[in-house]
């Protein structure tokens, strides 16, 4: 295994409803704890919850570059490539009733960079030695976060719509999908099918072991 060189880093990005967690659950499970590592944009929201009416959280667009902490997503991201262990609290969906819980994201031989503005932010897609866009159909994706939203996050389902029609969509056509073309992998993901988002990750997971894990 490789210790004392950069590890890989892979930068895994889709839209809200892409598929992004049950296809990173699934390459996780090719691997230990070991040698593999994760850092999620989503743990670095500007909080502004506690701020906000409920009406203001609707208006609020969390689909905006600005809603996250660049430089310190950026910062972690590098002191794991440099073999250091980071530390921060988890992201709570802006729930001001949630106590987060404090992550230690320690170094590995793969880094895995996710999010939504992966490639967008310049500094972070420069040092990502695979780029991994997961590719869903716009009505797919809008039935998965209907799906979420509506069962785990308690939004109404016009607060839902509201935030697809004029956040979600845009952001991803302009912030996501112009990258789609640089990446070296496009995994569509339609279906409901596990096994075939399994299959995929044995694929990536056997190419790894052959470069990095060797």
């Amino acid at each position: 295994m490789i210790s004392n060189n950069k590890p890989f880093v892979i930068g895994v990005a889709g839209g809200s409803g892409s598929g992004k967690t049950f296809f990173l659950k699934c390459f996780f499970s090719h691997f230990t704890e070991e040698e593999v590592s994760l850092v999620s944009q989503d743990d670095y929201y500007i909080p502004v919850a506690h701020n906000m009416t409920p009406e203001e959280n609707k208006l609020y667009n969390f689909d905006l570059p600005a809603t996250i902490d660049r430089n310190a997503f950026t910062a972690d991201m590098e002191s794991l490539i440099a073999g250091k262990s980071i530390i921060k609290a988890e992201y709570t969906f802006n729930n001001p009733n949630a106590v987060p819980k404090m992550l230690e994201i320690k170094p590995a031989p793969i880094v895995i960079i996710e999010g939504l503005f992966i490639m967008h932010f310049r500094e972070i897609a420069e040092q990502l030695d695979m780029k991994i866009f997961i590719d869903t159909d716009e009505d797919i994706a809008l039935q998965r976060r209907l799906k979420r939203d509506l069962q785990e996050r308690g939004y109404s389902h016009d607060d839902v719509m509201y935030k697809w029609l004029n956040h979600v969509v845009p952001a991803y056509k302009e912030f996501l999908l112009p990258y789609k073309d640089e990446c070296d992998k496009v995994i569509t993901n339609n279906t409901h099918v596990a096994e075939d988002i399994i299959h995929i990750t044995e694929e990536i997971s056997r190419e790894l072991r052959e470069k990095v894990l060797r």
